[in-house]
């Protein structure tokens, strides 16, 4: 499972099948990968087991790998569902090459409720498991059937215990990172600590492909050796990119939002170009310099002036021209609500999710007195020193 803060306008990663409480479930571009990996993995064994079957142990083989297909969609539409219900606001839900995952705006998110959906993934997987179990009495041995259901059963139980695994990007680090969290008080705390047990166990996860041939004198085979890298690799990254996102949060936390900011004021979008120039033109001592916003009649800001579009009108026909014929127009949601001492992080996720280049600041009075540029805002982070990984 992965969290996100990405717009829901994002491409779409793969094709749509279905909606869960108007989430939307993709089978990721990279989803076809596995699925061969898994038939002409799996399909030579069944063959050597069942000679019988032929060239058909490849489709059984296949129908594998839709049942692992769907068994990932559960875990994930479990994750969303419980998202939704706590609050978050779940953007879709993916199977891909890494198994799947489900993304949503976690700029709200408490260790509570994001233990609850990280447990839910493994969960639902513990929960086949278990129907399947109870089913196999019922079942003819010995059979195709038997096989499958055999496959489902113990699949979902490695699954759900593989998840369950104390460290990040496994659900079992999120629940590491609730746990510090709520200890500590600090998100960057919890992601860090997790971060660093998703390492630990990447060692043990690698130990366990790779050891017990060593340990027995001999070369492990090309599958172990394959396979180790492939979920060793997916392991590391995402510890690594834990802890990384961890420190980043912790330093933009160190940085005020008044010791980025630039002069800002706003004007309705009844004002004229004159009105513009003028308030541009303001600034502590006359010295000029103040960025415009503009708002709409419920006091929305809906824009930014365009300088450039502002000082090519003559200057005495900019009475007769309305502001918002020299405003850039700017997506909803761009402003955000803060005080100057509050740290940069949300600036920060506004313009991650919206793509945008600048952020005014709304203080508690209503007033917009700031705004945020990018520029700005690189440069105060590179004038501190980047924490190591």
């Amino acid at each position: 499972m992965a969290a996100s803060t990405e717009s829901p306008t994002t491409t779409a990663p793969g094709l749509r099948v279905a909606t869960i409480g108007g989430v939307p479930v993709y089978i990721g571009k990279s989803w076809p990968v596995i699925a061969l990996v898994i038939v002409f993995t799996f399909g030579p064994s069944i063959a050597d087991n069942r000679p019988e079957l032929g060239p058909s142990a490849y489709f059984v083989a296949l129908i594998f790998a839709v049942l692992l297909l769907v068994s990932v969609l559960a875990h994930e539409a479990a994750h969303a569902v419980v998202a939704t219900r706590v609050g978050y606001r779940v953007n879709r839900v993916v199977a891909d090459i890494w198994g799947g995952h489900t993304a949503y705006d976690s700029s709200s998110a408490r260790p509570g409720p994001s233990a609850l959906v990280a447990i839910a993934g493994p969960a639902a997987n513990g929960l086949l498991a278990l129907v399947g179990w109870l089913a196999m009495p019922a079942v003819p041995p010995g059979g195709i059937t038997d096989l499958l259901v055999s496959a489902v059963v113990y699949t979902n139980a490695f699954v759900a215990a593989f998840n369950l695994l104390p460290g990040l990007p496994l659900d079992g680090g999120f629940l590491v990172d609730s746990l510090v969290w709520r200890i500590t008080g600090s998100r960057e705390t919890g992601m860090i600590a997790a971060g660093w047990c998703g390492r630990v166990v990447t060692i043990l996860v690698m130990l366990w492909f790779l050891g017990p041939p060593l340990l027995n004198g001999q070369p492990p085979d090309l599958f172990s050796v394959v396979w180790g890298l492939l979920i060793g690799s997916f392991l590391w990254v995402g510890a690594t990119n834990a802890i990384r996102a961890g420190r980043g949060s912790r330093l933009l936390n160190g940085i005020r939002i008044d010791s980025v900011w630039r002069l800002a004021a706003s004007l309705p979008s009844e004002a004229s170009a004159a009105q513009a120039f003028a308030l541009r033109s303001s600034g502590p001592e006359g010295a000029g310099g103040t960025i415009v916003v503009v708002e709409d009649d419920a006091r929305n800001a809906i824009g930014l002036l365009d300088d450039d579009a502002l000082l090519a009108i003559p200057e005495q026909s900019r009475w007769g021209v309305a502001i918002t014929s020299v405003m850039r127009r700017q997506p909803d949601g761009w402003v955000v609500q803060a005080g100057p001492h509050d740290s940069i992080a949300a600036v920060v996720a506004i313009m991650q999710s919206l793509g945008i280049g600048a952020v005014p600041v709304r203080v508690p009075d209503g007033r917009i007195v700031g705004i945020i540029l990018a520029g700005d805002l690189e440069a105060a982070v590179s004038r501190r020193p980047a924490p190591p990984t």
